[in-house]
Formats: C-alpha cells, sequence, structure tokens
C-alpha cells in the first residue's frame, strides 16, 4: 500500500468528464489499497478523488493552506485534514507524505505542483514515480514544449524518463504500482 498524491482541479467551471474522471481515481486508489494525500477542499476534482476513495474504504489526508480554508471549503470528511500557514508548506507536507504523485488535468495550480515534483524527480532530490493522466490531451502543448526545450539544450535527457503519460486511469496505477517498485531509493542509488 501506498500514499499517493493526486494533484488536480478545484475549478468549478469545468466540463463534467472531469469529475468522472477524479472520481473514477478515487475508486481504483480504493481498490488498490492505497491511501489518498491531496489538496484538502471538497469542491470539483479534488473533492470528487477524496469522496471516492473514501466510498471505496480508503484512508485520505488532505492538506490545504489556511487561506483556502474558507475559499476551497475544507474537506472536513478527511481522515487526516492538515491546515498549512502557505503555500509552500502545502506542497512540502503533500510531497513529505506521499511515495507516487498522479496529476490529472487541471490549472495553473496543478502546473505548478507538477513542475516542481517533476524537477525535483529530474535533479534526484527523490525518485517517487510521477504519472500524467489525460485521457483528452489537455497537457499534449506541454508535453510539445517540453520536447522542443530538450531539443533546444534547455532539458536534461532524462526529463523524460521521470514522467509517465497516459489516458487510461488502470494504466496509470498500473505504472503508479510498476515504478514503485523498480526505482531504488534516493539512499540506495
Amino acid at each position: 500500500m501506498s500514499a499517493i498524491c493526486v494533484f488536480c482541479s478545484s475549478s468549478g467551471r469545468i466540463a463534467p468528464k472531469f469529475l468522472e474522471l477524479a472520481r473514477e481515481v478515487g475508486t481504483e486508489l480504493a481498490r488498490r489499497g492505497h491511501t489518498l494525500v491531496s489538496g484538502g477542499a471538497i469542491v470539483s476534482c479534488m473533492g470528487e478523488v477524496a469522496r471516492a476513495a473514501r466510498a471505496g474504504g480508503a484512508a485520505t489526508i488532505g492538506v490545504i493552506p489556511r487561506v483556502l480554508v474558507d475559499i476551497e471549503i475544507a474537506d472536513t470528511g478527511s481522515h487526516e485534514l492538515l491546515v498549512t500557514d502557505g503555500m509552500r508548506e502545502r506542497k512540502a507536507l503533500m510531497d513529505a507524505r506521499s511515495d507516487a504523485f498522479l496529476v490529472l488535468p487541471g490549472g495553473i495550480g496543478t502546473l505548478e505542483e507538477l513542475f516542481e515534483i517533476w524537477t525535483s524527480r529530474v535533479l534526484g532530490i527523490h525518485n517517487k514515480p510521477l504519472v500524467i493522466l489525460d485521457p483528452w490531451g489537455l497537457y499534449d502543448p506541454l508535453r510539445a514544449l517540453v520536447e522542443g526545450m530538450y531539443d533546444q539544450g534547455f532539458t536534461r535527457p532524462d526529463v523524460f524518463d521521470a514522467i509517465s503519460w497516459t489516458g487510461s486511469v488502470e494504466e496509470a496505477f498500473d505504472l503508479l504500482d510498476k515504478r514503485s517498485h523498480i526505482i531504488p531509493s534516493v539512499d540506495e542509488a
């Protein structure tokens, strides 16, 4: 059993298909016996993932900055709800409490979380699996941008080894499960 951090949207303006994807992720996470680490809100995709995970019997850990408790409405149903002083502490605590990261479609907050974890992995600061689940291609321009950055020499060759991309919930969890077993810890590397 692993603690899987899911980065996703808190927007109330997204299409219902994204909410359904979040529910599927929460359900599959619970089915596989994982714990959810999330942004600690009950709105939008964050809330859908957490509710589905709990409905399936998974433990949930929410991490939310004090400033967002009222705006994003803190998930008081979490088994553990951690309130931080700011966003940097939030991300650090989510990272520390997680064994792997799954990124769903989201906005700039999700991108910021993705970039920090991705960069840390490329630099060897951590070796936790990182998977982007993107069934509808929202992140295709990002992938093309990073490929262009690589072609121009701005990224390391292992930038692509540090992350997996998929459009399938089942494959996303297969990648997280598989990679978490084959990657040596930073201490062993």
